[in-house]
């Protein structure tokens, strides 16, 4: 497949990056041949992987096109972004909201470059080269503070990016900063792969390829990451299972229900949770 966009200065086609691999699993072509082999070995052990990752963009979508529409929310911040892809974040929620507010966080300079081209003609999307370990380093970002006013409730979403911090890193940690830096009536978007023979085997792949290698963790270590956040219908589950919207005439099987097989999706949990407002203090008397 031919790649519509030149290889931006500085970035290296010969080792696999994790935001490339993302790119050809959901048929992107922003990759190179190393990170197509990659993804190639990864489908091999876990057939499941192309599924799942599908399963974990369309969970995102559902979720912003809720956020901005029901739930009112019309700033966002997408921390661990990858390359721009069909319906990315800022599609979505200005196609429900025009004036919603969009940034984008990675560290991978790969992305930081494409994106630039790519959200350059939008003055409501922004871009933030940092990474998820410093989380004061993205609250006081540039691009961050210039669209966001954490005085109001933001989205604060994190898809499949968890994974990636090692418990060394202090992953709890990091989480609490970024609740405690958002109003009441903020909402974190989270989803995770569960401890289970696939992605333990994916994990194994990962470190053979060099890449970056993910840490799959149990539904309580996944349901801690929302803290004092109160979980939303239908809380933590499984991303599929995350209010399905109905299938579209022509898609899946005849007559267009689309059938899902919940045996290669039960690896990856998601949830969308809100932030409450504080207790009311004690009435005064008069």
């Amino acid at each position: 497949m031919a790649r519509p966009h030149p290889t931006p200065f500085g970035v290296d086609s010969e080792k696999p990056s994790t935001a490339r691999i993302y790119d050809y699993f959901l048929g992107g072509s922003d990759n190179y041949r190393v990170d197509r082999a990659t993804a190639e070995r990864i489908m091999a052990t876990v057939p499941d992987s192309a599924a799942t990752v599908q399963a974990n963009r369309d969970f995102l979508v559902r979720a912003v096109r809720f956020l901005a529409g029901e739930a009112g929310i019309d700033q966002f911040i997408d921390i661990g972004s990858g390359l721009p892809t069909r319906l990315n974040v800022h599609e979505v929620a200005q196609g429900v909201n025009p004036e919603a507010k969009v940034v984008y966080v990675d560290y991978d300079p790969a992305v930081r470059a494409y994106g630039d081209v790519l959200l350059a003609t939008n003055d409501s999307v922004r871009f933030a080269q940092q990474d998820l370990r410093e989380p004061q380093e993205i609250l006081a970002d540039p691009a961050v503070r210039a669209l966001i006013d954490f005085s109001r409730p933001v989205a604060i979403l994190l898809i499949a990016i968890l994974p990636f911090i090692y418990d060394t890193e202090d992953p709890e940690g990091i989480m609490v900063r970024l609740r405690e830096a958002s109003a009441a009536g903020s909402h974190l978007v989270i989803s995770h792969i569960v401890d289970d023979p696939r992605s333990r085997a994916v994990a194994v792949t990962q470190r053979q390829s060099a890449t970056r290698a993910w840490t799959p963790r149990s539904r309580a270590r996944i349901a801690g990451f929302f803290g004092e956040y109160e979980l939303l219908d239908p809380g933590l589950t499984l991303a599929h299972r995350w209010r399905p919207t109905a299938p579209q005439p022509g898609h899946g099987s005849p007559g267009g229900r689309a059938e899902v097989d919940e045996s290669r999706l039960n690896w990856l949990l998601a949830g969308v949770g809100r932030k409450p407002s504080p207790p009311a203090g004690p009435a005064q008397e008069l």
